[in-house]
């Protein structure tokens, strides 16, 4: 519930013999800055790590878009006992997308429809990481929602996760046929995202 401060008077300072009066913080004082400099230090961070997504960069230009770093090798079991799992293999040749998800996370789920439309429609190659998840809620989410996946890994104990510097959910990640991954987006994946940086990205690489 909001407050509102309006309804109570403004108390009156009077200061002791010998003391002087230090007036109460203004609004717009030390307060506001500390929580405008938390995500100005976010901004920073992700700026020095070169994660994060970018959309100021040209997608046709790969070399200014991420410095290229090998994907790990891994894995995974499936989600299910009678599913072939995600291999870093499965992906030879391929421009695709690993997406980190997760049964449990809001945001994925928001998500979902997109990544249908990107498998479906558009014919994106999408690789599922199903980050932290309980037994079986993997496989009950992509049952429940649809899967845009073509393989799906269950990354229970979060190893590959962590070796991808996974630190939430969604993640997405842009592999070329190399086997680097060339870009990291943090966050959900909406119709701006895609038409301004992936959707170009994947094209760039699949015409290099």
């Amino acid at each position: 519930m909001e407050a509102r401060l309006s309804r109570f008077p403004t108390p009156e300072y009077k200061p002791l013999p010998g003391t002087t009066l230090v007036p109460p913080p203004r609004a717009g004082g030390f307060g506001q800055s500390r929580r405008r400099l938390g995500p100005m230090m976010g901004a920073l961070f992700l700026c020095l790590t070169g994660f994060g997504s970018v959309p100021d960069r040209d997608p046709g230009n790969l070399s200014a878009v991420f410095d290229a770093r090998a994907l790990p090798i891994f894995d995974l079991a499936g989600v299910a006992g009678d599913d072939l799992g995600f291999a870093n293999r499965d992906l030879d040749g391929q421009v695709a997308l690993i997406h980190v998800f997760a049964s449990w996370c809001g945001s994925c789920r928001a998500e979902q429809p997109m990544l249908m439309r990107l498998a479906t429609v558009e014919g994106v190659a999408i690789y599922g990481v199903d980050w932290k998840d309980r037994p079986g809620a993997g496989a009950a989410y992509l049952a429940e929602r649809g899967s845009p996946y073509r393989r799906v890994g269950d990354d229970r104990g979060g190893k590959l996760a962590s070796d991808l510097g996974v630190t939430g959910v969604p993640e997405t990640f842009v592999v070329d046929r190399q086997g680097l991954i060339r870009y990291r987006h943090v966050g959900p994946i909406d119709d701006g995202t895609w038409t301004e940086m992936l959707g170009p990205l994947l094209g760039a690489l699949a015409g290099s």
